[in-house]
């Protein structure tokens, strides 16, 4: 008799384990929370004595278990995703952290061009390689090249402008060999590739890989963002305003807990994200008093052939009155819309 109890404990640690461990092919987004980027960024010499807050909202991402998966389905504070929304076709674990780094540090080079340029302070841009974003499946650099690599070098010139690689690819044929220098683990390593066509291309030839020229950006004075494990580029509009605050002697705050989501692009838009409502909810748990969303533009045509999409701002607009909310949404559509309500903003 004791045996059966035993064996019935062990069944029911097995179910309960297969119900909270075992991991589906689908990710739950969760609300995040809220970080106060004056001790994420740093401004040498910057103005560090102000007295509202600008920060930075998350959301969680984690594997759906059988559990998580049938719990989203009775609560507004989690979603399931299917797993292309999250990761793109093949793409492993190190492959996907290494482009959320990526964009990570795009958002941060935009926010800090940005801010320099709203400041009226020159930054130096130099051209620093092609970054492999992906490799694609059965193309030419399948097993060679790796994401994150660096390509430093083609045929023994050295890549120092824009469009270099592209040019040094274009006049090869099927079949002809290319060695490329690559930078990986700080390390300089050879890689001799035959060409051959890039899959889904219509027998385009190539290395078969996705790549973007890299630049190296530098400052005075010299910013560093500190990041830790936090990944993609919805943070670049809240990187700008907070770099801004510190170059300028004034408290651009005026006194308020602000923050917002927004990929910075180069051209000062903010840019859509994913996640506006559980950005909300965690911004509101926090105790934050404004919040920026992006104004994102959707034509027409996306509407009709995506029943019930909404702008980041409409969506940020929808649970600040769903969850009952006291904070301001405002939306922007620019980094100057953001700056122009700030500066309209009455001292707290």
């Amino acid at each position: 008799m004791k045996m059966k109890r035993v064996g019935l404990y062990a069944v029911a640690l097995l179910f309960l384990l297969f119900l909270f461990i075992y991991p589906l092919d689908a990710y739950i987004s969760k609300p995040g929370g809220a970080y106060d980027l004056e001790p994420i960024v740093e401004v040498e010499g910057g103005d560090k004595d102000d007295v509202g807050t600008f920060s930075l909202m998350t959301i969680s991402i984690g594997k759906a278990t059988p559990f998580s998966y049938v719990a989203s389905k009775f609560s507004d504070r989690m979603k399931v995703l299917p797993i292309n929304k999250v990761r793109r076709e093949g793409e492993n674990d190190k492959e996907y952290n290494i482009r959320q780094k990526k964009l990570m540090s795009d958002s941060q080079f935009n926010a800090i061009t940005i801010a320099f340029s709203k400041a009226n302070i020159p930054v130096d841009i130099t051209y620093d390689g092609v970054f492999v974003v992906s490799v694609l499946k059965g193309g030419a650099s399948d097993g060679k090249l790796q994401t994150g690599d660096k390509i430093r070098f083609v045929d023994g010139r050295q890549l120092n402008e824009a469009g270099q690689f592209a040019s040094s690819i274009s006049g090869k044929s099927k079949g002809d060999k290319v060695m490329v220098t690559i930078e990986r683990d700080e390390k300089l390593i050879d890689v001799e590739i035959i060409l051959r066509p890039i899959p889904k291309s219509e027998g385009r030839i190539g290395l078969g890989i996705e790549f973007q020229e890299d630049r190296e950006l530098s400052t005075d004075p010299k910013v560093d963002i500190h990041t830790a494990d936090i990944g993609g580029p919805s943070a670049g509009l809240m990187f700008t305003l907070e770099i801004m605050n510190q170059l300028l002697d004034e408290d651009i705050t005026k006194g308020y807990n602000i923050a917002g989501t927004g990929e910075m692009l180069s051209d000062g838009t903010v840019g859509r994200i994913g996640g506006a409502d559980f950005k909300i909810m965690a911004a509101d748990r926090e105790g934050v008093e404004i919040f920026f969303a992006p104004n994102d533009y959707l034509p027409d045509e996306v509407r009709q052939k995506n029943p019930g999409i909404m702008t980041n701002y409409e969506e940020a607009v929808k649970t600040a009155e769903k969850i009952g909310t006291k904070m301001k949404i405002v939306p922007v559509t620019t980094i100057d819309d953001a700056l122009d309500y700030l500066k309209d903003l009455k001292e707290k």
